[in-house]
């Protein structure tokens, strides 16, 4: 009985002992299948990383190539279809004096003139402001032509009309866009195309038409100088997808101007306000003779020391400074202009001296290629005054003058 009750205990302990050994090792075992299982799932996610990455890495420098390949492309196709304008018109000339009329022209002025413009293809016209009496014309048949786009120079008549309208003063800031801001002054003495176009919206194109007409631009300048033609200002303003009258106001798009409409108009700036008709004396008869005619009246009095610090500015540091590179003695005040039309390239640069002798005012328009732009004209007339002042031309003009030194120029 006891044996057998012995043997069943050892039975039943032998069934649970192999249970759990059963157990133990199955739970071993998957514990090592997990941890095997974790390495590979670790080594495979680090390969699958390290696979991505360099996926990631040749996506994009291929992405980076076309890229550079479109903007190559891009670039390649700007370059080819980059316009570049193209001159036919020479900025120089042999003949610019052939058939001029100078038997009642100042002689030291007109040779002072001729060896100032040299041979550029231009005209060069210098006036007494205070009797409108023409002292050179070189270059006759150009300064009496129909005359070209006035480029910058118009900016003299925009800043006279708005000032005169109370639309700007010398010190009103006029916002060019973004933070930027510019006042009259800093405007005229660097060219500012932006501050222009701006006043010439204000303005409006009626205002800016008015003044133009007033100030003489699209009639004669001068009193029966025979071949004179007229510049044009248009009755319309120009259309808004070429720049409406902002452009005309920045640019003189659509206007042409004369040499001696210019120098009329600096005249009556030089003077205070009047616009005398501009006469060419053709004999000493004339010049001994000579009476002044005057046009009209202009109210500009008060707005011109406005003016004048932006015309001394272009001059001293703005877009006329190569003038100072021949001449410096005296205060000059000016404005250039350059544009160009048609395949012919436009240098305008209109001035007076402003000296305790006297006062002239100087006109130069050069046509041509890229040696002509404004700075050129205003280095010519660098060198004019510098004849003229070397050869005591303004103490001169304070004595009285004699028909000997006024007359009688050789070409």
């Amino acid at each position: 009985m006891m044996s057998r009750f012995r043997i069943i205990v050892l039975a039943v302990t032998a069934l649970v002992f192999a249970l759990v050994s059963t157990l133990s090792f199955a739970a071993t075992s998957a514990s090592v299948r997990t941890k095997k299982e974790g390495k590979v799932s670790a080594t495979g996610h680090k390969r699958t990383v390290r696979h991505n990455r360099k996926s990631a890495a040749k996506t994009s420098a291929k992405t980076t190539a076309k890229r550079t390949t479109r903007r190559s492309a891009r670039l390649r196709h700007v370059r080819a279809h980059r316009y570049v304008e193209h001159f036919h018109t020479s900025s120089y000339a042999t003949d610019i004096t052939d058939g001029d009329d100078t038997g009642g022209e100042d002689a030291m002025v007109r040779q002072a003139a001729l060896d100032a413009l040299g041979n550029m293809n231009g005209t060069m016209v210098a006036i007494d402001p205070t009797d409108g009496r023409i002292l050179a014309m070189v270059n006759q048949r150009l300064a009496l032509s129909g005359g070209a786009q006035p480029c910058s120079t118009i900016k003299v008549a925009v800043a006279l009309a708005a000032l005169s309208e109370g639309v700007i003063s010398q010190e009103t800031e006029v916002s060019l866009g973004g933070r930027s801001q510019m006042n009259l002054t800093q405007a005229l003495a660097h060219s500012n195309n932006a501050y222009f176009e701006a006043v010439g919206r204000r303005l409006g194109f009626a205002k800016v038409s008015h003044y133009a007409h007033q100030f003489g631009l699209g009639e004669l300048a001068g009193y029966h100088i025979p071949g004179e033609h007229l510049g044009v200002f248009p009755s319309e303003e120009l259309p808004a997808k070429l720049g409406g009258v902002g452009k005309m106001c920045s640019f003189g798009e659509s206007i042409s101007m004369t040499a001696l409409q210019l120098g009329a108009l600096v005249s009556a700036v030089a003077n205070g306000g009047t616009l005398y008709y501009l006469q060419h004396p053709t004999s000493p008869e004339d010049v001994q003779n000579f009476q002044p005619k005057i046009k009209r009246q202009l109210a500009i009095a008060d707005v011109i020391p406005e003016m004048q610090d932006g015309m001394m500015g272009a001059v001293e540091y703005g877009t006329a400074r190569s003038l100072r590179v021949n001449f410096s003695e005296e205060q000059i005040l000016g404005k250039t202009g350059t544009c160009s039309k048609d395949g012919t390239r436009f240098g305008w640069f209109a001035s007076y001296a402003k000296t305790q002798y006297g006062h002239i005012v100087t006109v130069i328009f050069l046509q041509g290629g890229r040696p002509t732009f404004g700075p050129k004209a205003a280095e010519i007339t660098g060198r004019f005054y510098r004849s003229l002042y070397d050869h005591n031309f303004f103490q001169a003009t304070a004595s009285t003058e004699t028909p000997e030194r006024n007359v009688g120029a050789e070409q």
